[in-house]
């Protein structure tokens, strides 16, 4: 499960990133979720290393997941802080209160996809068929009892 849930995020973060560089109302200058090159480069970049994480590490992608979320949680604290109303975030990235928003409930939902997908392997290790049980061992030939 960790590792279907790094594909699926990843593959948002990376259409995201590409939509960045794209005229629409959503992502981008100007948008419902104010973006320039920078904002759009960190979502491929996300996206990438959560798809990598996938494929390549796939043990860790639940904690792959749970510091992508914290550092969401981080970059909306931080963008609550220094540009509460929009802005460019630490002179890189351009953000507006949406994005503060959407900083929140994604730090968030990859925090408990994290948390959620750990317990998942968990539990079901814990339900795999218990190995089989050892014959007994068998008294070396011409012992005697």
């Amino acid at each position: 499960m960790p590792k279907k849930l790094a594909v699926v995020f990843g593959v948002v973060f990376v259409l995201v990133g590409v939509l960045g560089w794209v005229s629409n109302p959503i992502v981008g200058m100007g948008a419902l979720f104010e973006t320039n090159m920078v904002h759009d480069l960190v979502h491929l970049a996300f996206g990438l290393i959560l798809l990598v994480v996938a494929f390549l590490m796939p043990k860790h992608a639940t904690f792959a997941l749970k510091v992508l979320g914290v550092v969401y949680l981080l970059i909306a604290v931080l963008g609550f802080m220094l540009v509460p109303s929009g802005g460019l975030l630490l002179g890189l990235v351009n953000t507006n209160m949406a994005d503060h928003l959407l900083h929140i409930v994604l730090g968030t939902v990859l925090l408990v996809a994290g948390f959620v997908a750990h317990e998942g392997m968990k539990t079901s290790a814990s339900m795999a068929a218990p190995a089989p049980a050892m014959p007994p061992a068998q008294p070396p030939s011409g012992a005697t009892m």
